[in-house]
């Protein structure tokens, strides 16, 4: 099992950038997680951002959000991070992160997420 915890959100004008932190704690290392991003705008369900693996190698950015968006992580740290650029209003949701058991976008444990407004 890992416990999930977001930071880094909040509210920022649009074409603005924002970095995302979710850190891990784990009996294992956080190195044999695949962990991504998700988001949820109010009225709309839950829709897949990014994955990166365990080694940070393989990552994988979902059409959606893919050239705005880079995922990537410091193991050193136990910390993945979400870069956004050029922020649009629509990016307005709750963003969690998770770990992925079923490449890419399938998540067993979740943490409980951090708001991100962007205002127009």
């Amino acid at each position: 099992q890992v416990q999930l915890v977001e930071s880094g959100g909040g509210l920022v004008q649009a074409g603005y950038s924002l970095r995302l932190s979710c850190t891990a704690t784990s009996e294992r290392a956080f190195s044999e997680y695949n962990v991504g991003w998700f988001r949820q705008a109010p009225g709309k369900e839950r829709e897949f951002l990014a994955a990166i693996s365990g080694t940070g190698i393989a990552t994988y950015v979902a059409d959606s959000v893919k050239g705005r968006v880079t995922i990537f992580r410091d193991n050193d740290k136990n910390t993945m991070y979400l870069q956004m650029n050029n922020l649009k209003p629509e990016d307005t949701a709750v963003y969690y992160c998770a770990s992925i058991n079923g490449w890419p976008d399938r998540a067993n444990y979740w943490g409980r997420g951090t708001q991100v407004t962007v205002s127009s």
